[in-house]
């Protein structure tokens, strides 16, 4: 069985199992920004960092405007704060510059490469932020990859075992079913946090266990 055939069979799986995600779009420049804070935390602390930021800061001019010492102060709850201050104030310095109404809807009708080459060299910008701003803001058919989904490809034998997540997001460019990277990213993101953990997987639980090769060497 091939990985495109692999995959398509799982994506039906997980379908029936864990249901269809309805697809909703978010604003662009709020995806940006709440994937900066999801980064090395959970997305409780994130909405907590994003609500904070939002509160003291309204407009994205505001917040453009402060220092990256006062934006890091508000995120505080969000872990990295220094960090992830100093990346959200670069990543709204080159919004103001290049679309001062702060409306980075356009952004969307680039390929992904297009966008990798205008917002790819911003610290903290990388192929997963990218492909989740093209995913979930700009309805386009890219499929993000994260510590989860990086676990279950490598458990499934479907990337090599010691592969990044970013280099696991290109291996699976042209193999994931059309139409279903929105359900796919989701469900197994779900399946990753519930049943395929990294530590202390349910693998008897598993829906998709015939699949893997992680299940196959433990021996069932």
């Amino acid at each position: 069985m091939t990985s495109e055939e692999k995959l398509k069979r799982i994506a039906k799986i997980l379908e029936d199992e864990f249901g269809i995600p309805k697809r909703e779009r978010k604003d662009p420049l709020e995806t940006l920004i709440k994937t900066i804070l999801s980064q090395n935390t959970n997305d409780k602390n994130r909405d907590t960092a994003y609500e904070g930021l939002k509160k003291r800061f309204p407009t994205w001019k505001e917040a453009a405007d402060a220092s990256p010492f006062e934006i890091a102060r508000v995120i505080r709850p969000g872990g990295l704060h220094n960090q992830k201050g100093e990346r959200i104030k670069n990543l709204l310095l080159w919004v103001r510059k290049n679309y001062p109404s702060f409306d980075i809807s356009p952004l969307c009708k680039l390929s992904f490469e297009e966008l990798e080459e205008r917002l790819g060299r911003l610290p903290g910008i990388g192929a997963k932020t990218l492909a989740i701003l093209m995913l979930f803001s700009c309805g386009k058919e890219v499929f993000p990859v994260d510590t989860h989904i990086n676990r279950i490809m490598k458990r499934l034998g479907i990337v090599p075992e010691r592969a990044t997540a970013e280099r696991t997001f290109r291996l699976l460019k042209g193999k994931i079913p059309e139409g279903k990277s929105y359900s796919l990213h989701l469900n197994l993101i779900n399946l990753g946090r519930t049943i395929c953990r990294a530590k202390k997987s349910l693998c008897s639980h598993c829906p998709i266990s015939s699949f893997c090769l992680y299940y196959q060497r433990k021996g069932r």
